[in-house]
């Protein structure tokens, strides 16, 4: 029997009272209440962290018809009731850290008066840490404290640096009370987008234990195929379910992928594969700040990085790797331990909607503004499909000319082989096309391989002076790359493409199939 879609509720009550899907996510709320006390969670946005921690809320607060059929209902102590304390700081903008303390006093005023308490202290800190003793005082058992979006403040205001280290202090000097407060504490949570740094805004809160990358609960949210088989089983119909996997599926934290949910209710209520997680916040603070850094974009399909780089993020100081990973943009590909006790995480697109999508907005950061890059995107498809590979030169010889001469002194990639690669691998990326970057061979790596119409096209770049060297050809014929790929029996093309640093343009671009 259908059912109502849940598209943007965070409400576990709403859920469960209005006759909507809902994955039991209970069975993973037990577990943690049952193995600690104290956890923190990083998750992109959009992946329902605020409906967890309501439903948090409800389990503590014995709301117990609302968990009648899911996992919990059986296995929780109904008797006994606890306080809660939720703080979120998803709504509205926090633009200085007056606006934050404003905000956190009204906060810390709405709980004194659900609960009953007053406070007595001047600081916000002290307030809190004054809230949470009386209430356990008053209600005889601990406090629960949930904080949801805990370092949106930050994200907030992430391109002023001083503005978000103001916030972060302040931010800071709040969950250190919970540490501080241990005593009268039964259980927190605190999740957000990002993960800072152990010594900025965790220094004061060790205790808590992260539970991001944990196979155990890599599925506490999004959707599994399982869920989709047993929950929404009757809004398949009609989807090619290979095509759903493709498009939304993928996001790993070393346990069992998962979908964003928002992108599977959005498909389900219009019936259309569109980027939906995508559209409803363009990175715009990431695609400038992989452009500005001159980040070669093939590497996205596969980087690499330990533990530590992954959570390397903190005001003024922020790896690639961590951005794109916490952000959701990359996921957890593989994991290795080459010695002992030292993990290699190796990343790569989740699906094929943020590959496309992101490139797509790649694009528009390396060449400055988007001029166009869409219609290119069309032109580059009908190519293709044409196998005119002659119109593939004059297009892209075209669309370098195009830019600006202002725009390359501004970047720092501009004019370096990797600018160039980062420009082809990238419209080839928008446009979904199954590519493989540095493909390696018993005799060297192929700087691209795109496979498409049952056609195979190995790309070699090179930077040259003004006149062509016919190296890139050379190169790819001398090493046999084609060997690899003729058990496909299909055409192979080898595309040699020479840039010249003086003129910023294709000066060689030669073919042989």
């Amino acid at each position: 029997m259908r059912k109502k879609l849940p598209i943007g509720i965070q409400s576990f009550s709403k859920i469960r009272e209005g006759n909507y899907y809902y994955v039991d996510k209970t069975g993973f709320a037990l577990s943690l209440i049952d193995q600690g006390s104290h956890y923190f969670l990083s998750r992109p946005r959009r992946f329902g962290k605020s409906l967890f921690l309501d439903t948090l809320k409800e389990l503590f607060e014995g709301n117990q018809p609302l968990f009648r059929g899911l996992a919990a209902y059986d296995q929780w102590d109904w008797s006994v009731t606890y306080p809660v304390i939720r703080i979120s700081f998803g709504e509205g903008v926090v633009k200085s850290g007056g606006e934050l303390k404003e905000r956190i006093t009204e906060l810390l005023r709405h709980h004194q008066q659900r609960l009953g308490v007053s406070c007595e202290a001047a600081s916000n800190a002290g307030c809190f840490l004054e809230l949470i003793q009386k209430t356990h005082q008053k209600f005889g058992q601990r406090v629960v404290i949930l904080v949801d979006e805990y370092d949106k403040p930050i994200l907030d205001n992430i391109e002023s640096p001083d503005t978000a280290f103001d916030i972060r202090e302040k931010l800071k000097d709040i969950y250190s009370v919970v540490k501080g407060a241990d005593a009268h504490v039964k259980f927190a949570f605190l999740s957000g987008v990002s993960k800072f740094s152990k010594v900025s805004i965790f220094s004061g809160l060790n205790n808590l234990e992260d539970i991001t990358i944990d196979k155990r609960y890599s599925a506490i949210c999004g959707y599994t195929d399982r869920d989709l088989d047993a929950v929404f089983a009757p809004e398949l119909e009609g989807l090619e379910r290979n095509e759903v996997r493709e498009w939304y599926n993928g996001y790993n934290w070393t346990g069992d992928a998962v979908y964003n949910p928002f992108d599977l209710l959005l498909l389900f209520r219009n019936r259309e594969f569109r980027p939906w997680w995508f559209e409803t916040g363009t990175p715009t603070f990431l695609v400038k700040y992989l452009t500005e850094k001159g980040f070669f974009t093939p590497d996205l399909a596969g980087l690499r990085g330990s533990m530590t780089l992954l959570s390397t993020f903190d005001v003024g100081h922020i790896a690639p790797e961590a951005l794109l990973f916490q952000t959701g943009y990359l996921t957890i590909k593989k994991v290795e331990e080459p010695i002992r006790g030292q993990w290699v995480y190796t990343l790569c697109y989740p699906n094929h909607e943020v590959e496309t999508s992101l490139n797509s907005a790649l694009l528009g950061g390396y060449l400055g503004e988007e001029r166009g890059s869409f219609e290119v995107r069309l032109r580059l498809l009908d190519i293709l499909k044409a196998d005119d590979l002659l119109a593939l030169r004059e297009l892209f010889h075209s669309f370098f000319a195009s830019i600006p001469h202002d725009w390359y002194r501004k970047n720092q990639l501009a004019g370096y082989e990797g600018y160039y690669a980062s420009i082809f691998y990238s419209y080839f990326a928008a446009l979904g096309l199954e590519i493989i970057v540095e493909d390696a061979t018993n005799k060297g790596r192929i700087d691209m391989t795109v496979r498409y119409n049952r056609r195979i096209y190995l790309f070699e770049f090179k930077v040259v002076e003004m006149v062509p060297a016919g190296k890139a050809l050379e190169q790819l014929k001398n090493k046999g790359y084609a060997e690899k790929y003729r058990r496909y029996g299909e055409p192979i093309s080898l595309i040699g493409v020479e840039f010249s640093r003086e003129s910023r343009n294709i000066v060689g671009f030669e073919v042989e199939t």
